[in-house]
């Protein structure tokens, strides 16, 4: 069964693969939606992928295969139970119940250190533990480069789980967007009419922006470490 948006995506990247041999780009995918972000392309996709009608292929680019297409008697246009890593009908504590697990995009990799280029393409997914996750949240994943929050217990190469919203409290970790252009992943001090970005290492200089130089990307809320 699937939701109205869910096959119209469908139907898309079944006619593009047709025609043109390969998938369409998310750019592409989201002008025919009409969609405002590939955030909800995303979805839309792992939703699919979920229910067996499409598979992606690891290490190549826009490489989606049509697996299935609805039957012609296949109901449509439910209401979802269900979405890893956004909004749904059912809160996504009720998911976690049933599933110890889900997958959530890896958005790329979020520097603990000196801030690098603003994070924006999915580049994998990553199986995150349901308690992770918080009730109707938003939740994308981001690798950690650098060192700067070492003392925190975050080291290079960590999978840091992000709840997306655009505030925080005084001394969460979060992903701050400094300038519209660079992405850093660090602990958040207001100051006045001033944020801090404080390092979680000694050998970093906390730095000191105006309020209108930073905008929170999201909150800290799990961390993966592979040995």
């Amino acid at each position: 069964m699937l939701t109205r948006k869910q096959l119209d995506l469908l139907n898309f990247i079944h006619s593009r693969v047709q025609q043109d041999g390969v998938s369409p780009s998310f750019d592409e995918m989201k002008e025919a939606l009409d969609l405002r972000s590939k955030s909800g392309i995303h979805r839309l996709i792992t939703a699919l992928e979920e229910r067996g009608f499409i598979r992606r292929l690891a290490h190549r680019a826009r490489a989606i295969e049509i697996v299935r297409m609805p039957d012609a008697n296949e109901p449509s246009g439910f209401r979802p139970t269900a979405i890893p890593g956004g909004l749904s009908e059912r809160p996504v504590a009720a998911r976690v119940v049933e599933a110890s697990a889900y997958d959530l995009p890896v958005m790329g990799r979020i520097a603990a250190g000196t801030p690098i280029e603003a994070i924006q393409q999915v580049s994998n997914t990553v199986s995150v533990p349901g308690g992770m996750i918080s009730r109707g949240g938003r939740h994308y994943a981001l690798e950690v480069k650098g060192d700067s929050m070492k003392d925190a217990g975050i080291n290079n190469g960590d999978i840091v789980v992000i709840q997306e919203q655009d505030d925080a409290d005084n001394g969460d970790i979060v992903v701050a967007l400094v300038e519209d252009q660079e992405a850093t992943l660090k602990r958040l001090r207001k100051r006045g009419s001033a944020v801090a970005l404080e390092a979680a290492n000694p050998a970093y200089e906390t730095r000191v922006y105006r309020s209108d130089q930073v905008k929170v990307q999201g909150k800290l809320v799990g961390l993966i470490r592979t040995y």
